[in-house]
């Protein structure tokens, strides 16, 4: 068993910067999301993170949606619903959360020096219940599904976040919910042609991966072990 790393010790060793904006609905809703972040080795930001969105990562994973994320300066990239196609990236510094330490540990035992994160939905929203009513909503009444990256309206930004080379880790890691299945679809059908897709699949199912970080130390300890079997192989 690889021992569980603690946060302090991971906080010391990475960096984490994340693309966050707001987009302005037709109704004037206005919508808290972010679209990428990026986790490195500060080896790896010594001169600077503002190109990491421009390398190409060791890995990418694919989650729900980013949660309680929030950078750690003032943001103000706001733009309407019409226009999120031209959405251009600006990385900040960002506070990591529970999860985004999973993925450190993962790196570290794989020796990686920077990971990109993407999500089903840009939507910043801490409570999945909620996220989930949120996005079902947006997507029936307003007819919005741009807060998808894997919206077809974003296609080409979406070319720029995927690493060029298709050998390059696909981690999936959005969970189980039964309610994220639209997601997932659209999200699968920007994966055909990538032959290395990861993750720990749910039993009995073949597109539910589970995420990162269970409710419980033991499980998310086992998430970590399974994790890193799928690359012993």
């Amino acid at each position: 068993m690889q021992p569980f790393i603690p946060a302090a010790e991971l906080k010391q060793a990475y960096g984490v910067f994340g693309h966050f904006y707001s987009v302005v609905l037709a109704s004037k809703e206005v919508i808290d999301c972010r679209s990428v972040l990026e986790i490195a080795e500060n080896s790896r930001t010594s001169n600077g993170y503002e190109q990491l969105s421009q390398r190409q990562p060791d890995a990418v994973f694919i989650m729900m949606n980013p949660g309680s994320s929030k950078p750690l300066v003032e943001t103000d990239n706001r733009l309407h619903a019409r226009s999120i196609h031209k959405l251009a990236i600006s990385l900040v510094p960002t506070r990591p959360d529970t999860t985004q330490y999973q993925v450190m540990r993962l790196m570290h035992f794989l020796g990686w020096g920077h990971v990109r994160v993407l999500n089903l939905s840009d939507i910043r929203s801490p409570k999945s219940a909620e996220f989930i009513k949120r996005f079902q909503r947006l997507e029936m009444e307003s007819k919005f599904e741009a807060h998808s990256i894997f919206a077809e309206s974003r296609r080409e930004e979406l070319s720029r976040k995927f690493p060029r080379s298709t050998r390059v880790p696909m981690v999936l890691a959005w969970g189980i919910s039964d309610h994220l299945t639209p997601l997932i679809d659209r999200c699968m059908s920007r994966l055909v042609g990538r032959r290395n897709l990861r993750g720990v699949l749910e039993p009995g199912t073949t597109k539910k991966y589970r995420h990162p970080l269970p409710s419980l130390q033991k499980a998310q300890r086992h998430w970590l072990e399974q994790a890193l079997r799928q690359f012993e192989k």
